[in-house]
């Protein structure tokens, strides 16, 4: 279909696709390139698709699907900035042998003691327990979002990602977060990793 006066085509080239040539000292600018990228877009444009490769842009659907996961390993993320920030707050004082990222050390932080047997002073103690707050409210949106995909793949229809999300789980080793992972950002729209992946699992 061709495209209307105020659309724009976009095509999204892998770098790894186009062949350089690998001579230490080959010139390299700005303008060399857009020269070379402007050679193998035409190449492929005249129908010759070895000259590159072009990425499958996600849909709007498609996109969205991804917010949970990557939402999810953002949250993980910051859940261990958290635990190394507090761990990091203790060893000033010299205490080492105590975990505050486990469920029951708001209730044993009182009882702490550093090794010259005096408290965490009120103000380390207070940034501690804030921490702590922080912690158990992004372990609660973690489980929100692993509760929402639960929820969503026991509803999901027999055909399309949702039940390769279930196939690839069923795998050993491969536990639901890797597979819906696997799924939205790597193997629903790229055959070819899609087959490195299943070679490498041994799945077929």
């Amino acid at each position: 279909m061709a495209a209307r006066p105020w659309e724009i085509e976009a095509y999204v080239i892998p770098s790894t696709s186009v062949a350089v040539s690998r001579e230490h000292r080959r010139a390299k600018t700005d303008r060399l390139d857009t020269e070379m990228l402007m050679r193998v877009f035409l190449g492929w444009l005249r129908g010759e698709r070895r000259h590159c490769g072009m990425v499958a842009i996600p849909t709007l659907e498609e996109e969205d699907a991804k917010r949970p996961s990557r939402e999810r390993e953002s949250l993980v993320g910051e859940g261990t900035r958290i635990i190394n920030r507090m761990k990091a707050t203790l060893a000033r004082l010299g205490i080492r042998g105590f975990k505050p990222e486990l469920r029951q050390a708001p209730q044993r932080l009182d009882a702490l003691r550093t090794p010259e047997g005096v408290p965490v002073p009120p103000n380390t103690c207070a940034e501690i327990r804030r921490d702590m707050a922080r912690l158990a409210w992004i372990r609660e949106q973690i489980s929100a979002i692993e509760l929402a995909r639960v929820k969503r793949l026991e509803q999901a229809p027999a055909q399309g990602p949702d039940a390769m999300v279930r196939l690839l789980a069923r795998v050993i080793g491969v536990g639901l977060e890797t597979a819906d992972m696997l799924v939205r950002e790597v193997l629903s729209r790229n055959l070819r990793a899609r087959r490195a992946i299943a070679r490498y699992a041994g799945l077929t």
